[in-house]
């Protein structure tokens, strides 16, 4: 009599639904793989379209004159002249005093901005008050407004009271470019902090300005450090209404680097422009760079319901 040896005991149980188990694991597994491949070929590509410009800049930025058109992608023929004469006062370029007026507009914006920003937000998120959707609206056109349109309005404005050339008529509209994405920012974070927080502040005897004060403001402090650089940034980049409207002494440094004059008549210094663009770009970046946690942590805090 022969006897028929059954199944053994590491292959108990394993039918056919356990080889459909081991094969939907192989795919999402591959998928995975799939996935993380296309993310990082998208990342580097998006890394060298912003970085290669700004190689370039700095390449550029250390040539020599006489090799401003070289297309070598290594420096060669390395100078600091380039450097030394953008600093310099002696062509009638003021870089210099143009980087301090752009700190100056930048911060006096972004104080501003915050200001209005933070109180504007709050009511927007979490008050109920009639024409709150038509409020965010008329922000919403704002943002989206060409700033060419304003030139000529702006100009006639600044021309009637006097304020052309001067830092008043700098900042005001920068405020204005400012506040939408402050607002917007801003808004989306307090929508989503639990409203439990707040009510809990009223209940311990807070009013609805302490419970701000105390409770929401210090939580909200990711997302308004974020506001911040991203206000500054943009105050900081800002160049077609102060080239209308600023003078020698209070130009901002895209004016001032646009402005530039070579050592001779109808000579466009591209390597001194290269060299005050770098100057100009590298604080940004190493802001950038030493605050990129707190940037990324308010821009994504609101994006989570607690």
């Amino acid at each position: 009599m022969t006897t028929v040896a059954g199944p053994s005991t590491a292959t108990a149980g394993k039918g056919p639904s356990h080889t459909l188990d081991v094969e939907a694991k192989k795919k999402f597994h591959r998928r995975r793989r799939n996935q993380g491949i296309r993310t990082g070929v998208s990342a580097l590509v998006v890394v060298l379209w912003c970085v290669i410009p700004f190689y370039w800049m700095v390449v550029t930025s250390f040539r020599d004159v006489g090799y401003t058109f070289e297309t070598t992608p290594v420096p060669t023929h390395w100078t600091l002249d380039n450097y030394a004469y953008a600093l310099s006062t002696s062509g009638g370029n003021h870089l210099v005093q143009a980087i301090l007026n752009s700190l100056f507009i930048g911060i006096c914006v972004t104080i501003v901005g915050l200001l209005v920003g933070i109180f504007a937000s709050y009511a927007l998120a979490r008050l109920d008050f009639l024409g709150k959707g038509i409020v965010l609206g008329i922000i919403l056109g704002a943002s989206m407004f060409p700033g060419v349109a304003l030139i000529t309005p702006l100009f006639q404005l600044f021309t009637n009271i006097g304020w052309i050339g001067t830092y008043q008529a700098l900042i005001i509209p920068e405020i204005s470019f400012v506040l939408p994405l402050t607002v917007f920012t801003l808004t989306s974070f307090f929508r989503e902090m639990p409203w439990d927080l707040e009510e809990s502040a009223r209940i311990d005897g807070c009013t609805q300005a302490q419970a701000f004060r105390k409770i929401i403001l210090p939580l909200a402090a990711p997302a308004v450090f974020t506001t911040a650089i991203l206000a500054f940034i943009s105050s900081w980049n800002e160049f077609l209404i102060s080239s209308q409207l600023s003078s020698d002494a209070t130009q901002p440094v895209t004016v001032a680097i646009a402005s530039f004059t070579g050592s001779q008549p109808h000579q466009e210094p591209y390597t001194a422009v290269m060299a005050a663009g770098t100057i100009v770009t590298i604080p940004i970046i190493i802001l950038v760079l030493i605050f990129q946690r707190r940037i990324v942590a308010g821009l994504t805090a609101g994006g989570v319901k607690g």
